[in-house]
């Protein structure tokens, strides 16, 4: 994982996932930044990542995988919708030490 902290970058993951299975899955992946549990879909509804999603046809509510890069007044700076994980990580971190 690229070096966040160099450009002053803070990570935080937040999922509805509960706060055990954060800190199983973050022991499993040895990641190194905090995982937020949003239990009640405060954060979800407010970044607007419930989605409807149809897999084999069915319909059901569900989170869309997306990076918010926040600057230092708050502001979102960029927006990464329908991640794929695989090179994520070092296209974030070229985004922020482009910024």
């Amino acid at each position: 994982m690229p070096d966040f902290a160099r450009l002053n970058a803070m990570v935080l993951g937040v999922s509805k996932d509960s706060i055990a299975s954060h800190s199983r899955f973050q022991k499993k992946l040895g990641l190194p930044f905090p995982l937020l549990s949003d239990a009640d879909s405060d954060v979800c509804e407010r970044y607007n990542v419930r989605k409807k999603k149809t897999l084999f046809g069915r319909e059901s509510m569900g989170i869309e995988r997306t990076t918010f890069v926040i600057d230092e007044t708050g502001r979102i700076a960029h927006v990464f919708p329908k991640v794929k994980v695989k090179g994520h990580a070092k296209e974030v971190f070229e985004t922020i030490a482009g910024m």
